[in-house]
Formats: structure tokens, sequence, C-alpha cells
């Protein structure tokens, strides 16, 4: 299956509790840290979450 790579551009500082666990549930926790993940719907709905907060890369 495909997968995505996302990096981390945004701090969860002064963000709702549901946008840090959204953070934290796609495998970002600390700036410009970067996730490969599967390229599934719940995914795609987690990174739209955190849109303004993350980078996706290829």
């Amino acid at each position: 299956m495909a997968t995505i790579k996302i990096k981390q551009t945004g701090s969860p500082i002064r963000r709702t509790k549901d946008q840090r666990a959204t953070l934290i549930g796609l495998g970002l926790n600390k700036m410009h840290k970067v996730s490969e993940l599967e390229d599934s719907p719940e995914v795609r709905g987690m990174i739209r979450k955190v849109a303004h907060m993350i980078e996706v890369q290829g």
C-alpha cells in the first residue's frame, strides 16, 4: 500500500487538546520530525485536521 511522509512544521503550543492528540496519533510530537504513514482515509482525515501544523512530503 502507498505511504505518505509528513513533517511537523508548527508548534502544538496554544492548540486544543484534540489537535495535540492528533499530532501524537500521527507520530509527531516535536518540530521538524518526519513520520511515514500508510495512506488511508483515517490518516487523510487526521492530516486535514492539523493541516496548518504539518507539511506533506510526497
